[in-house]
């Protein structure tokens, strides 16, 4: 294993560091070659240009705590390698080390992936002892928990889990059983000793071409939203990519553009070429690590801007920003591209989860790239 330390722009401006755990690579069922990466954020951040002696300082300090760590892990792995058990981590209590990963997630973007895990959080809350330690883990635990998510959880209404809620929440555990295994807190992986509940087909909203064209000539308040929003339906890049996207990751080459960034969701670097238009809606290039869609922030506010955006356009649907990307992929299916550039373009782990769009559409399938005609945009 190749344990290294990197750095990672998050949406506040800050460079978070944190350790990638590099394993290797493998080839999956289509063939295609992937690499196995874990990751682990140290909570240690850097000023991106420091100015003043104090920030300078600042980063200097930083990076040596987050070397002297470093060294820490390359060791915790030797040790992990011949089976020598670290008896201070499995003293550590288990709902903590969720609490800090739950974190963890607040930090890196405000999307619904941290409301999951927040959710989970509160779930384990009921079930789990706070003093429960890593020591006191075991498989007849993990079927504990998830006999609770199948039979025994409630919403805030006191009705039972949906089966999406059942999957997402049971997964945020095993992602942390995982975490805890490859970090040294279990020596037994857990989370593969389970099985996770079936993710049911959920409702997707998404705006045909017509409906997307009312809004490109309708009135937002915030154009910044607009066009960030216009930009993930021309490209199918989610909120907390975009959110976090740097003119560095956006590259020009002649009359072709794409875009280089590392997905907020699943950790997995993507190339991604983007059309003449989409490229169009993101202006003239500033500094490299200056943030593409200035001001773009998540919350209430442009929530509900979207809502009212969409009665000006007489788009009488419930659209979220993420309806933004479920339009992308139906839009590309509808005008012939096949499912595997579809699947490719959205950074889809799994074919199964592109396949879903697919029941939308009854199109043939064609080339994709350039096939979503072009909008009369009016900012």
């Amino acid at each position: 294993m190749n344990i290294t330390l990197k750095q990672k722009n998050l949406a506040d401006g800050r460079i978070s560091l944190f350790i990638e755990y590099y394993k290797g690579s493998s080839t999956n069922v289509q063939g295609k070659r992937i690499h196995l990466r874990d990751f682990e954020y140290l909570k240690i951040y850097l000023h991106p240009e420091p100015k003043t002696p104090k920030e300078k300082k600042e980063n200097k300090e930083a990076m040596a705590l987050a070397e002297s760590i470093l060294a820490i892990k390359k060791a915790e792995y030797v040790q992990g390698r011949y089976d020598l058990k670290d008896t201070v981590k499995s003293k550590r209590t288990f709902l903590t080390y969720f609490e800090e990963l739950t974190d963890e997630k607040r930090l890196q973007d405000s999307s619904n992936n941290y409301g999951n895990w927040y959710s989970t959080l509160q779930h384990l809350k009921k079930i789990v002892s706070k003093n429960m330690t890593f020591d006191e883990i075991d498989e007849r635990f993990v079927k504990k928990v998830h006999r609770y998510f199948e039979k025994d959880a409630l919403t805030k209404s006191e009705i039972p889990l949906s089966q999406n809620s059942k999957y997402s929440y049971f997964n945020k555990f095993k992602a942390a059983l995982r975490s805890a295994f490859d970090n040294g807190y279990l020596t037994v992986n857990y989370a593969s000793k389970v099985k996770s509940f079936e993710q049911a087909e959920s409702q997707r909203e998404y705006l045909i071409f017509d409906k997307l064209q009312r809004l490109a000539k309708a009135e937002c308040k915030y154009p910044v939203l607009k066009k960030a929003f216009l930009f993930s339906c021309l490209s199918g890049l989610r909120w907390s990519d975009i959110s976090s996207l740097i003119w560095k990751e956006v590259r020009d080459e002649g009359d072709i553009s794409r875009v280089n960034f590392r997905q907020e969701k699943t950790d997995g670097v993507e190339y991604l070429y983007i059309s003449k238009q989409a490229r169009d809606l993101l202006g003239e290039r500033q500094d490299p690590l200056e943030k593409v869609f200035k001001g773009l922030r998540y919350g209430m506010t442009y929530n509900t801007e979207i809502v009212r955006w969409c009665n000006r356009a007489a788009v009488p649907k419930h659209i979220t920003f993420h309806s933004a990307r479920h339009t992308n992929a139906v839009l590309l299916l509808e005008n012939g591209a096949d499912i595997y550039t579809v699947s490719k373009r959205l950074g889809h782990r799994e074919l199964r989860t592109t396949q879903i769009y697919a029941k939308i559409v009854d199109s043939k399938m064609k080339e994709a790239a350039e096939i979503i005609p072009e909008l009369n945009i009016e900012l």
